[in-house]
């Protein structure tokens, strides 16, 4: 199998540098089921080819291996075309041989790395199981002009028809990271095949490749469950982590059903409340002094937060997942919180919080006290120390079950503030709402939403791991049936659990 890539960027021996890879030598490489081979058919200034070859061995494919066929020795095993077409096998050679190019990364050329270069990419022999004009539908959105030739079956007897593979060739100005990314994933794509077992680290894999472009390709959904061999809890949690990861509007990930129901309203992804007044309210309550407004439980779930800031006495606080920023601006409107921080995931959420706490526009004093910066919490991070108290407001219910441990490590495990606080919807309480369909989540991004028992379950172990107490609150109305709309969490650091990490560090 074959791909060569040319550019005419001159001086396009500068390839050489991006790939890592000198125009003058010819290289080996082993990889899984085979040999790479990368040489340059043509390497002057006006223009530079590398070639990618790979060379199967489609014994060595099988021996040591459960077979997928029910017979052993079935011949499909050795008798197929897995050593002449396009495949995973490309894909994990791209991904081998080319790893530090497919990074984006350059020493030598960082310029040249960040830079839109001419392209032309041949892949000779390219299946593409399915629609015939698959192939145009996943490159022609990225940037490429593409040229897809469908390869007869035999050119001899051409009443035997077409066969599923082409001849493919792409033109394109694409940074060359994002080239080799693309065909990192959608090689396999269009293959619809893995020659490897397919688990949860191939979710990784996915974002950290499409970081960039997947997230908003029209076929977004078809790749990713290509990629992740069809298996739809997989495809579930890599769509959501593309969604977050590549900045997906903070009103496509409304964290709960139109306000036209009654329930939370239009609180955006990861802890951001909505405009002030868009939100369902709890009808138990209202606010002081207004006895005829109804108060939205966004309104609710703020003011009990800041309550409990106030009462720990918290001065620098982190909104974990800020989202659009509501409970930022209203920390920052109390000049008892010294220093505000504020996080997202999302970058173009972080945007709109900046435009809705006219940030640019804020006085000096106030901006002075405001931190608003990109991360995410299921890694550590250590600009989120030495935090009075940490908010998290409808968050953990948009993260992957598998992955609220790594959440646990990194805010109370590693971040370790004294206060920690958390808010999720009651899950018994979605009965309340009439538009709410049996069974459903409050919002489609939803992992899950906890019972009081599960929440009180989730929080008690969480507490108990990383030296913290736990009491639980109620939000809104506390239904005598079903409970409040809303359940918080208030996690108090011990006092031994600092002297354990401070020796742990010593």
């Amino acid at each position: 199998m074959l791909l060569t890539l040319t550019t005419t960027a001159e001086p396009a021996t500068d390839l050489g540098y991006l790939l890592h890879k000198h125009p003058g030598r010819a290289q080996e490489f082993a990889v899984a089921g085979g040999t790479a081979h990368v040489f340059y058919p043509e390497a002057s200034a006006a223009r530079c080819t590398v070639a990618l070859l790979l060379e199967v061995d489609p014994i060595g494919l099988v021996r040591g291996r459960q077979s997928r066929f029910r017979d052993a020795f079935a011949l499909g095993q050795y008798v197929n075309d897995r050593p002449y077409v396009a495949s995973s096998m490309l894909a994990v050679s791209l991904g081998k041989v080319f790893r530090t190019a497919l990074s984006g990364r350059c020493d030598a050329r960082p310029e040249l790395a960040a830079t839109a270069l001419p392209l032309e990419v041949r892949i000779p022999v390219l299946p593409c199981r399915g629609d015939p004009d698959l192939a145009k539908r996943l490159f022609a959105p990225l940037g490429w002009q593409v040229q897809a030739d469908r390869i007869m079956l035999d050119e001899a007897i051409p009443d035997w028809g077409a066969s599923r593979y082409v001849d493919l060739r792409l033109v394109g100005r694409l940074r060359l990271a994002d080239a080799l990314n693309h065909f990192y994933v959608l090689l396999p794509v269009l293959d619809d095949d893995k020659h490897y077992w397919v688990g949860a680290d191939e979710v990784e894999k996915l974002v950290r490749a499409g970081s960039g472009w997947l997230a908003t390709h029209p076929d977004k959904a078809l790749i990713t469950h290509r990629y992740l061999a069809h298996q739809a809890g997989l495809t579930h949690s890599a769509l959501a982590r593309l969604a977050e990861v590549d900045d997906a509007e903070p009103a496509e990930l409304d964290n709960a059903v139109p306000s036209s129901t009654g329930a939370d309203g239009a609180d955006g992804a990861d802890g951001a409340d909505g405009a002030d007044g868009a939100d369902g309210a709890d009808g138990a309550d209202t606010a002081a002094g207004e006895p005829d407004r109804l108060v939205p439980l966004s309104e609710q779930r703020r003011a009990a937060v800041l309550a409990v800031l106030r009462d720990v006495g918290a001065k620098r606080v982190g909104d974990l997942g800020c989202g659009e920023g509501a409970l930022v601006a209203a920390m920052l409107a109390d000049p008892s919180f010294t220093d505000v921080l504020a996080t997202d995931v999302s970058a173009r959420a972080l945007e709109v919080a900046a435009r809705k706490l006219r940030l640019e526009q804020m006085p000096e004093v106030k901006r002075e006290r405001l931190t608003l910066f990109q991360s995410s919490l299921t890694y550590r991070d250590d600009r989120l120390t030495g935090l009075d108290a940490a908010v998290l407001m409808e968050v953990v219910e948009h993260v992957d079950p598998p992955r609220l441990a790594a959440l646990e490590r990194s805010v109370l495990g590693h971040a370790a503030p004294a206060t920690v606080i958390v808010t999720t919807p009651n899950a018994e309480h979605n009965v309340r709402y009439e538009s709410l369909p049996a069974g459903a989540f409050r919002h489609r991004d939803h992992r899950f939403e906890w019972t009081r028992e599960e929440f009180a379950a989730w929080a008690e172990q969480a507490a108990g791991r990383f030296g913290y107490t736990v009491r639980l609150l109620p939000v809104g109305a506390d239904d005598p049936e079903v409970g409040p709309p809303t359940q918080l969490a208030v996690f108090t650091r011990q006092p031994s659990a600092v002297s354990d990490r401070e020796g742990a560090r010593r």
